[in-house]
């Protein structure tokens, strides 16, 4: 699915990537591959999808309907909203949804509060990402995160990333009681800091590393948790 959602995207977005110095070389805006092949294939990769879905119950076919249209709608939320990010993190956090209705055929709290932690962890790397295309896209008309907030970019993506470690010590500490927990807590913080150390004068290149390190923190949380 995710894979899919970026061929949506990239159709969507192909006459405004080409004005954007990161986006222009993207196989469809750059002509190599074209919006039929890119759209067949996005609707192969759904197809797919949808038929792991099948082995599952009945509650998770029907939200995956619910993760199909947030993927189909991110593309054109940045036209019209001033805050896409959330709707990505909206989309990004439907897997979690999904998967606990597939093993408990419910959606209990715990899973809310992961869904809130994720929208707050999406929204403050993809801030970054956005942060890196902020001039391109203020050119083209498009809307960002990085464009709405202005001047409090930098803070923004803080109180986020600490809203997002802080739901995910209140979610899971009951299910995380070890050291491995606090450690990899402890290892993201300051990760979190790094990451300030980066994006704080605001530099394409800074910003752009800070988004790609985000794997590791989510490695980080994922290896405490798992050793826990």
């Amino acid at each position: 699915m995710r894979s899919a959602g970026c061929c949506f995207n990239d159709v969507a977005d192909r006459r405004f990537d080409r004005h954007v110095k990161r986006t222009a070389a993207r196989p469809v805006t750059a002509g190599t591959v074209t919006v039929q092949e890119a759209l067949v294939l996005g609707t192969l990769l759904v197809v797919l999808a949808f038929t792991l879905v099948l082995g599952l119950n009945v509650e998770t076919i029907y939200w995956s309907f619910g993760a199909l249209s947030l993927t189909l709608v991110y593309p054109y939320s940045k036209r019209f909203i001033s805050m896409p990010q959330a709707v990505l993190g909206a989309t990004f956090s439907s897997g979690i949804l999904m998967a606990f209705s597939a093993v408990q055929s419910r959606v209990p709290m715990l899973a809310w509060l992961l869904i809130l932690a994720n929208v707050f962890w999406v929204l403050a790397y993809d801030t970054e990402y956005a942060m890196v295309d902020r001039d391109d896209d203020l050119k083209v008309g498009l809307k960002t995160s990085a464009i709405t907030l202005g001047s409090w970019d930098v803070p923004t993506v803080l109180v986020c990333y600490l809203a997002f470690l802080f739901i995910q010590t209140i979610a899971l500490t009951k299910y995380a009681l070890s050291v491995a927990f606090d450690i990899a807590l402890g290892l993201a913080f300051v990760q979190v800091v790094w990451q300030y150390t980066l994006i704080r004068t605001r530099s394409r290149a800074g910003c752009f590393k800070a988004f790609r390190l985000n794997h590791w923190l989510g490695f980080t949380l994922f290896l405490g948790i798992a050793l826990s």
